[in-house]
């Protein structure tokens, strides 16, 4: 084998496995995070999990790259170790697939259909068209299925160089009597678990391994032990990413080395036990990129047919080798939201992107929690409630700082443009949430002052008092159930209500600084009441901003809030009507403005 050989093999190889990264990178854009919420909500029962797994591994062409998804949906507590055991077992067959379409370069035959299904014959189509959507695309959508089409056609590339490049192997003794060694099972499968944990990818392996046997030298004895331990040594992901994950997620990764061990093991030894007593006659005859297509995916076939019932059995040894420990009953005391915010996602930032969403609401809920507990403090104060109040408005801001990191660090991902504004509306909406946070505390503190002496107020100030509380638990709840789906149709009923709350704010102050000098209501706590009219305002003007910026998302509007807010057109009948269901809900019934409601 000459230099010009070894310098085809490097190059064709570097070519197939940037083939394979742009490959299923490029596939792992265009799911758009769909991947990831299809393992965490549809793994309830075992088929179903195998299913997904072969299903998403089929299609990203990358069991490694399920794998890391599933020790992260386990690690943040989207998925259990029970529904991640199943889909760990699917990845294994799923990436198979590939081995098959790189298995139909070694089909021969003059036969046009026998030609067109050659990887050859049609190959230079997908580069072209991967090239023209390239250049012609305007969206990230449609230039990641771009990198898609040119990544499998550099892949078969790749491997059409390394089988010219290995072709001369073939009369070199050296290398004949190399794979003779191998025919040894245990340096075999050493071999094959040593070269896949370096590429960290079994697919690779395995495109390498069909590459070699187009020599023609490669006896099925050596190929079979190879073919097992690459699927031993693909384990190597799920360890790295299980790294600095909770102990769930480390138990995963070892699921994962233990399932395809005790695989290996149970079939080799099947596989050898019944050659002892009948020998195979294909033993010592040269393999195919189709047999070696064939061993592939009815191994992994095998290992999950005979594994999957010891689901339950394979969690407990993990749990064995991974056990409880005092810094897990610690984890379990954790908010188990943010463990959404897994970094492990940030590779897809389509679903971390999800993630982050899911935990802005939860950060919301937060806040309407505080904040309804604050109110309730006004007529009912108590220390018990006042910390719970500090509690909640303490885990906001731990939102707040979590949230603001993972959304910076996904903003350096690829995203599309409408991701993109959904990732500007949670950056702007967690500080308003973390400020209607901060406001129950305020609220709180007023409480507290007040020593909850609300009945020393006038009849008319209390009453006033619980319209514009009413109020604001209204506009507060409808901002929840807005954000929940971003739901436009939702929020255009914040900003009326809002209008009123302006309106009761500036009319009730009025009314009670009048009282005031009347002397109809207390001196000494009278002023609190005028702060805590101005706190609730200020959280009103809070969640109008959060409808504003959901709105102007479902229309994609560039507003900023203010000139958005000033360019409502209020004369409108649906803002009127709403406008006038408030003032009925929440009426002005005292002072000088009581008959111009």
């Amino acid at each position: 084998m000459s230099y010009l050989n070894i310098l085809q093999l490097i190059g064709g190889l570097s070519l197939f496995l940037f083939g394979m990264q742009l490959l299923s990178d490029g596939l792992t854009s265009v799911s758009g995070g769909r991947m990831e919420q299809l393992l965490g909500k549809f793994c309830n029962t075992r088929m179903k999990g195998v299913l997904l797994g072969t299903a998403v591994t089929g299609v990203i062409q990358s069991s490694s790259a399920t794998t890391v998804m599933v020790v992260a949906l386990v690690n943040s507590g989207v998925m259990l170790l029970r529904q991640a055991v199943p889909v760990i077992m699917g990845a294994n067959i799923g990436t198979t697939v590939t081995g098959w379409l790189l298995s139909m370069a070694s089909i021969s035959g003059d036969n046009f259909i026998i030609t067109m299904l050659k990887p050859s014959s049609w190959t230079p189509i997908l580069a072209l068209a991967g090239i023209l959507i390239l250049f012609t695309a305007r969206t990230e959508a449609k230039k990641h299925k771009a990198y898609a089409l040119l990544g499998f056609a550099v892949l078969m590339f790749g491997m059409d160089v390394m089988s010219t490049a290995v072709a001369p192997l073939q009369y070199e003794p050296f290398f004949v009597d190399l794979f003779q060694k191998f025919s040894n099972p245990l340096l075999g499968v050493l071999v094959g678990a040593v070269t896949t944990a370096l590429t960290q990818s079994s697919s690779a392996s395995v495109g390498i391994l069909m590459a070699l046997s187009a020599t023609g030298v490669i006896p099925f004895a050596a190929a079979l032990p190879i073919i097992m331990g690459q699927n031993i040594g693909t384990c190597i992901t799920a360890i790295l990413a299980s790294v600095g994950s909770n102990r769930n997620g480390k138990r995963v990764a070892v699921i994962h080395l233990s399932f395809n061990t005790i695989g290996t093991i149970l079939f080799m030894l099947l596989f050898y036990i019944l050659h002892a007593i009948r020998p195979f006659p294909f033993m010592d005859s040269t393999v195919t990129p189709l047999m070696l297509a064939i061993v592939h995916t009815s191994f992994n076939i095998f290992t999950t047919l005979v594994l999957l019932p010891f689901s339950e059995q394979l969690i407990k040894l993990s749990k064995k080798i991974v056990p409880v420990a005092a810094e897990e009953l610690e984890d379990l005391e954790e908010d188990a939201q943010l463990k959404l915010l897994d970094p492990r996602f940030l590779d897809r930032p389509a679903f971390a992107l999800e993630q982050a969403g899911t935990v802005t609401y939860s950060m919301m809920e937060i806040a309407n929690k505080g904040m309804n507990l604050a109110l309730d403090l006004l007529h009912d104060f108590s220390e018990e409630g006042y910390h719970r109040v500090e509690k909640w408005e303490q885990q906001a801001d731990e939102y707040e700082d979590a949230l603001s990191e993972y959304l910076i660090r996904i903003s350096s991902g690829k995203l599309d443009e409408r991701r993109g504004q959904k990732l500007t509306i949670l950056m702007h909406s967690i500080n308003d949430i973390e400020r209607i946070s901060d406001h129950s505390i305020n609220l709180s503190d007023l409480a507290q002052k007040n020593e909850g002496k609300v009945a020393e107020f006038s009849p008319e100030a209390k009453e006033e008092l619980d319209i514009y509380i009413a109020a604001v638990r209204d506009i507060m709840q409808r901002t929840l159930a807005a954000f929940a789906e971003l739901d436009a149709r939702k929020a255009f009923t914040i900003e009326p209500l809002e209008d009123r709350i302006d309106e009761l704010n500036k009319i009730f102050t009025s009314n009670h600084i009048e009282r005031l000098k009347q002397g109809a209501c207390s001196v000494d706590h009278g002023f609190i009441l005028t702060e805590v009219y101005n706190v609730l305002e200020r959280v009103a003007d809070h969640c109008s901003n959060i409808g504003i910026y959901i709105i102007q998302y479902k229309h994609d509007d560039s507003l900023r809030v203010h000139d958005y807010t000033h360019s409502l057109d209020k004369t409108k009948s649906n803002y009127e009507k709403l406008y006038r269901d408030y003032v009925s809900l929440y009426p002005i019934k005292y002072g000088k403005f009581s008959n111009n409601q």
